[in-house]
């Protein structure tokens, strides 16, 4: 393995030395393994292991960045010379440049947030059998005919930042995941569904046997599935695709959308967006969290804060250059790819949960449709006119009567989101934690 800290001050160094004004380095290595099962044998099994590094230099108002996997002296000094070159023909941006030292993280490393388990690489023999447990689980479930996917991967990244303002800092990563696809009855009559998990840490995984059996009840409850009715109806997102709807909202309050002004919510600020009785906060500190993280990728503190407070709209989620060109303070958002400056994202988002059960609102609802599954959309983001096919089951007199598919549901997103009615069974362990959400009004498109 690499040393990842002497390798990024070796490229700095060297970015110094080829003329760059500014320069910041994101080196990364890791180990991935993952198999594949079918019919109780092994199908397919990889194992890769990499290293790259990447490398943003500034020359005044001008920036470029450069990525490569040459660990040598001379890579990285073709690696910096190249960046340098690239800088100098670039346009100048005046909002980019690095964060002033009194702007950066105290904190260095992601003790005490768990984002790494101790346990380390699995043995491939126990991916194996978590996989042939998921998949005879699966088969074990009368009317399922094959399972087409049991899987199950493990990986680890390392990851170093060092910048000429002074930040060093550094974490490691673990994740382990397993996933099964159950398919039902034959020919035109086949339809399939899915379960999966993917945790830190491998303790806290579902046991394989559920994760099989929950793909074949799925699988199954989708046999018989016809067109809904067209007209305007109450529609259910189940907890599996209601953070899509959320994540419609993340897009809009990104503060790269409202600088370019391609935001539905772009003028919304200080304004109702959601439900006063309804939060969506972020918490990048949450032990083990998916998407937690000491710092973010230029170097800022990060720390939870309310996106929307009491359905009130407070704050735009702004990188650096952003937060500079909206007039904001930065707020601590940055992500960055190897080979990309740094862009505004968020990490580990909780909407406020509601008091009733999926089931309490699908009994509320009369007659309407539960959506499980959601194919292909139609976004405005300029206006949030929303558009997408979807599958799931038809809700009449408050009970589950059918399945249903080849159905579109439309609506407008900001219309949407305030009449969000949300339920109570949220995952505790999902980075976004979305608990299945009713909308009031939509128009269906079906038979």
């Amino acid at each position: 393995m690499n040393d990842l800290t002497a390798l990024s001050h070796a490229l700095l160094d060297a970015a110094r030395k080829a003329g760059a004004d500014d320069a910041d380095v994101v080196a990364r290595q890791g180990t991935s393994v993952s198999i594949d099962i079918r019919g109780g044998a092994l199908e397919q099994a990889e194992r890769a292991e990499g290293f790259e590094i990447g490398l943003r230099v500034l020359l005044g108002k001008r920036q470029a960045c450069v990525s490569g996997s040459d660990a040598r002296r001379e890579g990285l000094e073709m690696m910096a010379e190249r960046a340098v070159a690239m800088a100098r023909e670039a346009p100048e941006d005046p909002w980019i440049g690095l964060a002033e030292p009194g702007q950066l993280s105290a904190r260095r490393d992601a003790e005490g947030l768990e984002m790494y388990d101790p346990a380390g690489e699995p043995d491939p023999e126990a991916l194996k059998e978590a996989a042939v447990r998921a998949e005879a689980a699966a088969l074990a479930v009368e009317g399922i005919s094959q399972v087409s996917t049991a899987s199950a991967a493990y990986g680890e990244s390392d990851i170093r930042m060092l910048a000429s303002n002074g930040f060093e800092g550094g974490y490691r990563r673990s994740s382990h995941s397993l996933a099964c696809v159950a398919i039902a009855g034959e020919g035109e009559r086949m339809e399939r569904d899915h379960d999966s998990d993917g945790r830190i840490f491998a303790a806290d995984m579902r046991d394989a046997e559920e994760i099989g059996r929950r793909a074949a009840e799925r699988a199954l409850a989708r046999q018989g599935a016809r067109a809904p009715k067209t007209g305007a109806y109450p529609v259910l997102y189940d907890e599996r695709v209601a953070a899509s709807l959320i994540g419609h909202l993340i897009g809009a309050v990104n503060g790269q959308a409202v600088a370019r002004g391609s935001s539905f919510l772009r003028d919304a600020l200080g304004e109702a967006v959601l439900p006063d009785a309804l939060s969506l906060t972020e918490d990048p500190l949450r032990p083990r969290g998916g998407q937690s993280r000491p710092f973010d990728a230029e170097g800022l503190a990060v720390a939870p804060r309310d996106i929307i407070h009491q359905g009130m709209l407070t704050g735009f989620t702004v990188d650096l250059a952003t937060a500079r060109k909206l007039g904001v303070a930065p707020t601590g958002n940055a992500a960055r790819g190897l080979s990309a400056p740094p862009s505004p994202s968020t990490w580990n988002l909780e909407l406020t949960p509601g008091a009733q059960t999926r089931e309490e609102l699908i009994a509320e609802m009369g007659t309407g449709l539960l959506v499980t599954s959601l194919i292909g959309s139609t976004i405005n983001p300029n206006t949030g006119d929303y558009s997408r096919g979807a599958a799931g089951f038809w809700i009449e007199n408050g009970e589950i009567r059918h399945p249903v598919h080849e159905c579109t549901i439309a609506g407008n997103l900001r219309d949407m989101l305030r009449a969000l009615r949300p339920a109570n069974d949220a995952r505790p362990w999902a980075s976004l934690r979305v608990p299945s959400l009713l909308v009031e009004g939509m128009t269906l498109a079906g038979s």
